[in-house]
């Protein structure tokens, strides 16, 4: 049986200093990972040295915030509200752990395309979740 998405309270985020600029951006309805300033290479989750090259000079930058379904599991036992939680590869090559939102949870398949959308939390920042594009 087909189950479709529901609301479900979110958590807030904890928040520190340095993931200040993506909770901001995410507060915008943007999205954003880091990018290495010295090799070029995209990484997540964020972190200030770049796991690529080692190197400290790493910024922030949107994300197009469309990708893949890498993975995906979705779980009915865990309340009362079914939810679905996976892996998306970004176009950007990074891939993120994520929660699936606003779709047909039965319906969702690795190497389908999605993009993401900002729900809010429960006292804090919205969070990225992602939809069938």
């Amino acid at each position: 049986m087909a189950t479709p998405y529901q609301d479900r309270k979110l958590s807030a985020p904890v928040l520190y200093p340095d993931s200040e600029p993506f909770w901001k951006a995410a507060a915008e309805g943007r999205l954003l990972i880091k990018q290495c300033a010295d090799c070029g290479e995209y990484h997540w989750y964020p972190r200030p040295l770049c796991p690529h090259c080692g190197s400290d000079r790493t910024e922030w930058k949107p994300a197009a915030g469309t990708g893949t379904i890498y993975t995906v599991s979705v779980t009915r036992r865990a309340g009362p509200i079914a939810f679905a939680i996976g892996y998306v590869t970004l176009d950007e090559g990074v891939t993120m752990l994520t929660n699936f939102a606003d779709c047909d949870l039965d319906a969702l398949r690795i190497g389908d395309r999605v993009r993401v959308v900002f729900k809010p939390t429960d006292g804090g920042p919205p969070v990225p979740l992602f939809t069938p594009a």
